[in-house]
């Protein structure tokens, strides 16, 4: 049975399910967004014909409504699809009237690993790629690569390698099966194919879909043109969209890093950008010490790409 491992990080919970010694599914709870699959109690609101629960601050629209609730009154309610961050600002995150208990069950549970450990548990099982993955958008595979993009309307993904039409597109469709799993992607995709001749063919990549992409999800058929869409639950944010917000994706990283190095004082060296949102969490810096047992300093590097930090001892 594949092993889910959690790992409570410095701004960050990094969820990883194993199978056999690799990362097949991933996911990060970003500190501060409720997971889904939890009871919150709040109060109604109303924007036009919108009904949102307020709760802590924050507004969840509740898209089946909230029968039997006035405005303004107290409600009890399950988060069913947490705060998407990145280019999907104006989206509120879901939440559905409760009148018993939550029908979700919580945020992924698994066994809790040390952080830092003894040793680098992820890491061992690929972290590092699946990070590399998700900031660069590119899964390679034999023969061709997947250009991962996150937009507003669907998660797109591009096929592009040298295989002759169906052999690429069969080769893809397992990678993007695969991608989609290990990266959590959900809601509306679109996978664009190479064209592909032939009623046969295409069902077969359709096949290839059905068999390596865990249910449940609904999806097209190939198009004429090599189009297929998938749409999946989307409870999460994909670990492309947390890339999105490259300076937080990037400083949380690089301190996951720095927390695996020898105990003592430490410099980090990052990015400009990384360095500054660095500044403004002194918290994290403050748990990054006591974990290494030294204080840690910073300075700016503009020659440095963003995901290039390291530290040095001091």
């Amino acid at each position: 049975m594949p092993e889910w491992l959690v790992e409570r990080g410095i701004g960050e919970t990094r969820y990883a399910r194993i199978k056999d010694g690799r990362i097949v599914e991933a996911s990060i709870l970003v500190d501060g967004i409720v997971p889904a699959g939890s009871e919150l109690v709040g109060k109604l609101k109303r924007s036009g014909f919108q009904l949102f629960a307020e709760a802590d601050g924050q507004d969840y629209l509740l898209p089946d409504g909230a029968h039997g609730v006035t405005d303004g009154a107290q409600l009890k309610f399950e988060v069913t699809r947490e705060l998407i961050p990145g280019m999907e600002t104006w989206k509120r995150p879901l939440g559905k009237l409760l009148h018993g208990a939550a029908q979700l069950t919580d945020r992924i549970s698994g066994r809790e690993i040390a952080f830092p450990g003894k040793r680098n548990a992820l890491n061992d099982a690929g972290w590092d790629e699946v990070i590399e993955e998700a900031r660069s958008g590119v899964v390679r595979f034999e023969g061709g690569e997947l250009h991962i993009i996150p937009t507003p309307a669907m998660t797109l993904i591009d096929v592009d390698g040298t295989l002759p039409p169906v052999t690429l597109a069969t080769s893809a469709a397992f990678a993007a099966a695969k991608a989609i799993l290990r990266h959590g992607i959900g809601g509306s995709i679109g996978i664009d194919f190479p064209t592909v001749r032939g009623k046969e063919a295409r069902t077969a990549i359709d096949g290839v879909i059905d068999d390596a992409l865990p249910r449940p999800f609904e999806r097209t058929s190939v198009n004429g043109f090599g189009f297929l869409q998938i749409v999946r639950p989307r409870r999460h944010a994909s670990l492309m969209e947390i890339a999105l917000d490259r300076p937080s994706f990037e400083a949380r990283a690089l301190l996951r890093r720095v927390a695996f190095e020898p105990a003592g004082a430490k410099r980090i060296v990052a990015h400009p950008v990384v360095e500054k949102l660095l500044q403004k969490h002194q918290d994290w810096l403050n748990v990054l010490a006591r974990q290494l047992g030294g204080a840690i300093q910073l300075r700016a590097d503009a020659a440095l790409p963003m995901s290039g930090g390291y530290a040095e001892a001091v």
